[in-house]
């Protein structure tokens, strides 16, 4: 009717400001969630359900992501990957957030500052569907254009021994970067082969230094299983291997350092 208030006395501005609280409560509420498809529910130390999992429940549904160029679905939460079992660490007391010491070689079990993740076993890939990272000697269109070129220079680890010599390098083709230099073993040649991840190595005029693993080490450095190309997980088992060499190439490097 004509004179009549259509609301009578409702207040549109209050439901319009608890309108938009409610909203973001439940926007709060769903990108938190979303967020614990990963990674929970927590644990302790040793491997028991934590105490404190926090306000929000783990998504009850999974999600499932179709991933590109046919590398099939990951499903999460419950297709996570998993955690590393049976690590060769132990507690240095009972005290929770107690430090923890390995309890066999490091560098070979992958703990403490080499420690790795079960990444998956598969190349990365680029825009097109092809491995990203590939040596250099299979890209004729790529060369040194600024820089010392390494190839051809004697590798020298920490202890001033020379292990070998750089034979090749692995190019990011997508960001045209260096990525890992390819060192043999072997100074006939044989190819014994192993991959430097650029960071960890020092191109020097004459050599090309390593400082965080000694001659010994060498042998252990993990290794690719095609020759063309590097897997995820093979990345993270080489970057882990030098980059724990830096404590555990040697009993010396444990001890406190002045």
């Amino acid at each position: 009717m004509v004179g009549t208030t259509f609301f009578g006395n409702f207040d549109l501005a209050s439901a319009a400001i608890w309108g938009f609280w409610i909203f973001l409560a439940g926007l709060i509420y769903y990108l938190q969630t979303e967020n614990m498809r990963e990674g929970y529910p927590l644990v302790d130390d040793e491997g028991k359900a934590a105490p404190n999992q926090g306000p929000f429940p783990v998504p009850g549904q999974d999600k499932t992501y179709v991933l590109p160029f046919d590398r099939g679905a990951v499903a999460v939460p419950s297709g996570q990957r998993g955690d590393r079992a049976d690590l060769a660490l132990a507690p240095t007391s009972r005290t929770p957030g107690s430090p923890y010491v390995p309890t066999g070689d490091p560098m070979i079990d992958g703990v403490g500052a080499a420690s790795w993740a079960p990444r998956r076993d598969v190349p990365e890939l680029d825009g097109h569907g092809h491995a990203k990272i590939v040596p250099m000697s299979m890209l004729p269109d790529f060369h040194v254009s600024a820089g010392r070129d390494p190839r051809g220079k004697a590798v020298v680890g920490g202890d001033g021994e020379v292990v070998g010599r750089i034979v090749d390098m692995w190019v990011d083709k997508a960001e045209a970067l260096v990525r890992y230099l390819t060192v043999d073993l072997n100074p006939e040649g044989s190819g014994q082969l192993r991959l430097i991840p650029i960071n960890m190595a020092r191109i020097k005029s004459d050599r090309v230094t390593v400082r965080s693993l000694f001659a010994h080490n060498w042998a252990g450095v993990p290794q690719t299983r095609a020759a063309d190309q590097v897997t995820l997980l093979e990345e993270d088992k080489i970057t882990a291997y030098y980059a724990g060499g830096t404590i555990y190439a040697s009993a010396e490097r444990l001890a406190p350092q002045l």
